[in-house]
């Protein structure tokens, strides 16, 4: 007996339904599942409200809503399940209401907007994260490396100040701070990540935290190596990291400094009115095994002030470091005639001043 139209309509419809509800319970599209029904039912909501409603209430390109909307919170295979809907109702809008309401122009932008999306969701889906979550880490990461280059709370009869700034006005760079202050001891390390950009910048987000458990958990005179040593195993060979750590003991004004290939320090005598530059150097971390770190010793009197920075500050391409160093020292002037605390930022501004590259500046004294 042959079944009735109406038989063979149902048949058809609940095969279909049961084709798409496996498709929905697949595992890739288990997690989103509701998202892409969501959007799905959207999608071809404005189809039907553009084709047989008020145009002026469902303009056929208000589908592209769907799709960004999908780039941000959809995985790839449910994003290209997406587009398809997105593409058939645009067929269909097109044969309902002519080329001239669903032209070329709409059908390219459409497009482009599809594959912007579709890129979007995979760097998304490698990251692990969908929506805005990646953007909400990073402000996370961006804000912890600010709080550990914000220098500790110093006891009656110092100041400290430390100034950062990122190459192109950049959220990240590669120039970071760690301190810690123990009783009497202030430790401060100043860091410089070689590379630019997005590299540098990640590179410097992982070694900020290793560096600023690293400062508070061995000796100081140890610190550099235990640095060189953690960059030796675990760098894979992505690049060298100079450092200055500097340590103080508040009581007496003594303090060391040590060099990983990094710019010197500058010492200011209050007696002589003159800055002049420490001798610590050392080799470059992450480069030889096994290294060792000599500090070289002096002393802060009242009125003496330390300087500590990155070589953003003195190094200029195709000139001798020697003259960047010289430009330095004229420039902290600056910051004995306009206070240590309010000079330190000019200083940067006008020795950063059409360079492209990160800067790092800090700057103890005492009172």
């Amino acid at each position: 007996m042959n079944a009735t139209p109406t038989a063979r309509t149902t048949r058809w419809l609940r095969s279909t339904v049961q084709r798409i509800v496996a498709v929905l319970r697949r595992k890739v599209l288990f997690r989103y599942r509701l998202v892409l029904i969501t959007l799905v039912a959207i999608a071809v909501g404005i189809g039907v409200g553009a084709g047989w409603g008020p145009t002026a209430w469902f303009p056929p390109s208000s589908v592209i809503l769907t799709v960004l909307a999908g780039g941000l919170l959809l995985k790839r295979k449910s994003l290209a399940f997406l587009l398809g809907v997105v593409a058939a109702v645009l067929l269909v809008l097109a044969f309902r209401l002519g080329f001239g309401q669903v032209g070329p122009g709409l059908l390219v932008t459409i497009g482009i907007t599809g594959v912007l999306s579709y890129l979007l969701s995979g760097v998304r889906e490698r990251l692990g994260v969908q929506g805005l979550s990646g953007e909400m880490m990073l402000l996370d990461l961006r804000d912890r490396l600010r709080d550990q280059g914000k220098l500790p709370q110093v006891p009656s009869g110092w100041g400290r100040t430390a100034v950062l700034r990122q190459a192109g006005g950049s959220s990240f760079g590669g120039d970071f701070v760690v301190s810690i202050r123990r009783q009497n001891r202030l430790d401060i390390a100043v860091v410089d990540v070689s590379g630019k950009g997005v590299d540098a910048g990640t590179r410097a987000l992982m070694l900020s935290g290793a560096f600023s458990g690293l400062i508070g958990a061995v000796p100081a005179r140890d610190f550099l190596a235990h640095c060189n040593d953690y960059l030796m195993r675990n760098s894979g060979g992505e690049g060298f990291v100079t450092a200055v750590h500097l340590s103080v003991d508040t009581d007496t004004g003594e303090y060391q400094v040590a060099s990983a290939g990094h710019p010197p320090a500058l010492h200011y005598d209050s007696g002589s009115g003159v800055w002049s530059t420490t001798e610590a150097k050392g080799v470059v971390l992450g480069v030889i095994p096994e290294m060792t770190y000599t500090s070289v010793e002096g002393k802060l009197r009242p009125g003496d002030a330390i300087m500590l920075c990155t070589d953003g500050l003195i190094e200029t391409p195709g000139e001798d470091l020697d003259a960047g160093i010289d430009r330095l020292l004229g420039a902290a002037d600056t910051l004995v005639t306009q206070g240590f605390a309010t000079g330190a930022g000019e200083v940067v501004d006008t020795l950063s001043k059409d360079k492209n590259d990160d800067c790092a500046l800090v700057v103890l004294w005492r009172t």
